[in-house]
């Protein structure tokens, strides 16, 4: 027999937790019918108004974590243990946690498929798997990484590491990567590298470390106005840019990495790179269940409206974060706008009323520069800074650095996962 919800959130991360909590924050304000939709999910709802909602979600994971205090963990000044909690804490009350992975939708039927097997039934549906991390793609570097001075901030398990390999190197070269897909938190990959410039300028060897940034982009930040104070941080390293490169291969043991040439003028060039330490920015993709699904588009990613968030074809399914085709950079600030579009929306949808809520692209990416220096990037769906503070965001400043470490985290535990955005 098949369970039944009257909403599915697919994902326990930031963006399936902050939607759970924000529902059960508005929904019960604002009344709702309770009904089955027909069909594809195209009908309309009726039935009695009730004073709660059903709500379930669907994730694995025993634990949860802020992610976007790893590059901190990375730079020698965020204990790890504070970036974690058991998912059991996280969701909300009254929300039913089905603890399996989603391996298959059928939206036609309005029901997925768990791993285990089992259905799970639907009258809205919301999609949040987040980013699958395809280490994978790189070959050797899950059998060499957490050692031979191969590091990342991408997993709670190895960032402690990359601050051991830049307070253990005294003079060589430091390779700093971002891959050729889209990633989650897009600066991640160079603001370690603007960190470990800063310590090794603080420690006077600087001078002795070769730094390297090695990108499969076009160029360091889409946005002009942030990319210009970011070019002078690069200066103030003495570091090489390379663009248009794809990591294909770690040699650990040899410390040694091979990048082949994507771009137009580079294009099949290949090149070994010798390094002392190297961060690895693993590729990035939509989750396989995602793209092998029928709510997905063409590169895999859930096919969402990038305004109102719902569903192209299925108009009882709405998606965010980081599964969701949303031209814009994949961050925990974006899904603090994303969250609310949703939660307005679907409660539109199931009073029978017009959408109206619209995401506009808003996402920001708090740009370390240094130890006590932050530069705070804010910016729409056209690459236009959308400011919040009353003051030039692409200098660097102490206050937005004291933002990021000691105010986000709090905020993030203390508020959004709690419906508070």
């Amino acid at each position: 027999m098949a369970k039944h919800h009257q909403i599915v959130i697919v994902g326990g991360g930031t963006a399936g937790v902050t939607v759970a909590a924000l529902l059960l924050r508005r929904g019960g304000k604002n009344g709702r019918k309770n009904g089955r939709l027909n069909g594809n999910g195209n009908g309309h709802l009726n039935g009695h108004h009730n004073g709660h909602l059903d709500i379930a979600i669907v994730e694995p994971s025993d634990k949860h974590y802020y992610q976007p205090a790893w590059t901190l963990v990375g730079a020698g000044v965020y204990d790890a243990q504070k970036t974690v909690r058991p998912e059991a804490k996280v969701i909300p009350e009254g929300v039913v946690w089905i603890k399996e992975r989603c391996a298959s939708f059928q939206p036609e039927q309005n029901q997925i498929t768990l791993g285990n097997g089992e259905t799970v039934t639907y009258d809205y549906l919301v999609v949040a798997p987040g980013i699958q991390l395809d280490w994978d793609k790189v070959k050797g570097l899950r059998e060499t990484l957490g050692k031979n001075g191969v590091c990342s901030n991408y997993s709670f398990e190895t960032a402690p590491y990359t601050f051991e390999c830049i307070k253990n190197l005294k003079k060589g070269k430091a390779i700093f990567h971002s891959p050729h897909t889209p990633v989650k938190c897009g600066g991640a990959p160079h603001k370690i590298m603007y960190i470990a410039a800063d310590y090794f300028r603080k420690h006077g060897v600087l001078d002795d470390i070769d730094i390297q940034y090695w990108s499969g982009g076009t160029r360091l930040f889409a946005v002009e106005k942030y990319e210009k104070t970011l070019l002078k941080v690069v200066e103030r390293g003495h570091i090489k840019l390379n663009f248009h490169q794809k990591l294909e291969e770690i040699d650990g043991e040899r410390k040694r990495a091979r990048f082949v040439g994507i771009g137009e003028h580079n294009k099949g060039v290949e090149t070994w790179v010798e390094f002392d330490m190297i961060h690895v920015t693993p590729p990035q993709s939509a989750p396989d269940f995602i793209k092998s699904s029928p709510l997905a588009n063409s590169a895999g990613w859930v096919d969402v409206h990038i305004n109102t968030l719902q569903h192209n074809k299925y108009k009882n399914v709405f998606s965010l974060g980081d599964g969701a085709a949303l031209p814009t950079s994949k961050t925990g600030a974006a899904v603090r706008k994303q969250a609310p579009v949703v939660v307005e929306n679907l409660l539109s949808l199931m009073r029978g009323e017009p959408l109206t809520a619209s995401y506009n692209g808003y996402t920001s990416c708090p740009l370390v520069t240094g130890y006590g220096k932050l530069v705070l990037a804010e910016f729409d769906y056209s690459n236009q800074p959308r400011e919040t503070f009353p003051f030039d965001q692409s200098k660097e400043r102490f206050d937005m650095y004291v933002l990021k470490k000691e105010l986000l985290p709090r905020f993030y535990w203390r508020g959004m996962v709690k419906g508070i955005v």
